[in-house]
């Protein structure tokens, strides 16, 4: 009994517990709900006053933005309205030229029609006027006629007669007019082209000579040379191809020889025996030998350094090999060589003035002698082996004619021949390029004037700048201008036929009459 009691007491002060919790924890359930009302009441006033200033804010911004719009819609209408403004006036201005013009416009047809009016009536009266003046014109040639005693058509083709011959008369003064400034034109740019070239062209001329001389350290040395019974003498000899000059010359012994390679090979052994001290023939062969392969690469590298030196490219080297040999061959004492790459030189220029293939005048020019490199060894002129060795060594067919041409065995058909002729001219031509002997010179000087003294009419003959031109004072009473011209080809052809001769020789027939009297 006592324990229900005390469990109800105990239940009874739980559930009193238990409601005084709860009502305490409605009691701060209602203290925190009135709290949270009064900061939303709160959160809700400021955010209402925020949101009015906010729109303050939108509607003052949108006002500006409006009172913006609304200036710029302002500027815009009023610089539209000027542009309307000035296009009404360049309107009216159109329209008032427009307006002007068409009174003009209908003045002029007024004016027109006018003129019209007065030309057909000018028309008419012409008309009646070419009837009277026909009318006049027929009694004219009537009497005319028989006057003159020739009908109308006879005068016709005697005017026409007169006139044809006046004209062919003028025009063949014309023709002779124009030729004569074409011929004294092309003579002037001839020259100047030639004189350009030749000013461009510095080349020195060294004569080469048949003999070279080898100093020795003493006039011992020349029994050595000698040798016993004069062995050594002879071996040199025998393998060079020279003949050895050892005389009185004190401390020199004289080489002789026209081949100037062997001269050479010999000069450079013999100096190089001296050197060495050991002159015996076994060492002479062996050191001529040497010099000859020396000599061999020598002149294949002279022949690279012409090419190189006219920026040649592209040539054979059996060909350059023979352009080099071409280094110790003279002719008339002039250097080959040094010939030939004057002549590419002038040929190259003059081509290069002339607008032409300045290649094939340079490989011709270069290469217009090279058959003297063997003709020696070949039989035929140095033309013919020169062409075929272009030929065999894969040269094309212009260079082949080009070099073909420069003796005038054939006649030339480009430019470029002709410009390596007259290169090969020049530099044989000028002033100490070719040796000749005195008494040669005289005599083909006195042949020259003695060809050109043999045809009738001529009265002196005068050969002048060293035999290059030749001066003929003919009869004027024997000779006339039109055969003095033929004359003068007539001498040229004889000079072509019976003389050798470098160069050119220029044919000058003088005709000229002198009236004489005397005042007393």
């Amino acid at each position: 009994m006592n324990t229900e009691i005390l469990a109800v007491a105990v239940f009874l002060a739980a559930l009193a517990l238990v409601t005084g919790w709860w009502l305490w924890v409605r009691r701060a359930a209602r203290r925190t709900s009135a709290q949270a009302r009064r900061q939303a009441a709160k959160i809700l006033e400021e955010a209402e006053r925020e949101k009015g200033a906010k729109l303050r804010e939108a509607e003052v911004a949108a006002k500006e933005k409006l009172l913006a719009a609304r200036n710029e819609l302002e500027k815009a209408s009023r610089k539209r309205r000027d542009e309307i403004e000035a296009l009404e006036r360049r309107l009216t201005q159109k329209e008032d030229h427009l307006e002007k013009r068409f009174e003009e416009q209908r003045q002029r047809e007024r004016d027109v029609g006018t003129r019209e009016k007065a030309a057909a009536d000018r028309e008419q009266n012409l008309e009646t006027r070419e009837v009277e003046l026909a009318g006049l014109i027929e009694s004219e040639r009537a009497k005319l006629e028989s006057i003159a005693g020739l009908t109308a058509q006879q005068a016709k083709e005697e005017l026409v007669r007169s006139l044809a011959d006046e004209a062919r008369m003028e025009a063949a003064h014309m023709v002779k007019r124009v030729e004569d400034e074409a011929r004294e034109q092309a003579s002037r740019e001839a020259q100047r082209i030639v004189g350009m070239a030749v000013q461009r062209s510095a080349s020195d001329y060294v004569a080469e000579t048949t003999v070279s001389v080898v100093v020795l350290p003493n006039d011992e040395m020349k029994g050595r040379i000698i040798g016993r019974e004069g062995r050594n003498i002879r071996a040199l000899e025998a393998l060079t191809g020279v003949d050895l000059i050892v005389d009185d010359t004190p401390e020199a012994v004289i080489l002789s020889g026209f081949d100037p390679l062997r001269r050479e090979i010999a000069r450079t052994s013999l100096e190089r025996l001296i050197a060495d001290g050991r002159i015996h023939p076994a060492r002479i062969e062996e050191v001529v030998d040497k010099v000859r392969a020396e000599f061999d690469d020598k002149i294949r590298q002279e022949g690279e350094a012409a090419l190189l030196e006219l920026n040649l490219p592209n040539v054979h080297k059996e060909l350059v090999k023979l352009l080099g040999r071409l280094r110790y061959r003279t002719s008339y004492g002039q250097n080959i060589l040094q010939h030939s790459k004057e002549v590419a030189f002038l040929a190259g220029t003059m081509a290069a003035e002339l607008k032409v293939d300045v290649a094939v005048a340079k490989r011709a020019g270069l290469f217009h002698d090279i058959g003297k490199a063997v003709d020696r060894e070949m039989e035929g002129g140095h033309l013919h082996i020169g062409v075929d060795l272009l030929r065999k060594y894969g040269e094309s067919e212009e260079v082949v004619h080009a070099m073909a041409c420069h003796h005038g065995d054939y006649d030339p058909e480009t430019v470029e021949a002709v410009l390596v002729t007259a290169s090969d001219a020049l530099s044989a031509a000028r002033p100490g390029a070719r040796r000749e002997i005195l008494e040669t010179y005289v005599k083909r000087l006195e042949k020259l004037e003695e060809l050109a003294g043999g045809f009738k009419g001529v009265q002196k003959t005068y050969a002048i700048q060293a035999g290059r031109e030749v001066r003929v004072i003919v009869d004027c009473k024997r000779v006339s201008d039109d055969q003095a011209v033929w004359l003068s080809r007539d001498i040229a052809k004889k000079v072509e036929a019976d003389l050798t001769y470098p160069g050119q020789i220029k044919v000058t027939v003088i005709r000229e009459t002198r009236s004489i009297e005397y005042a007393k």
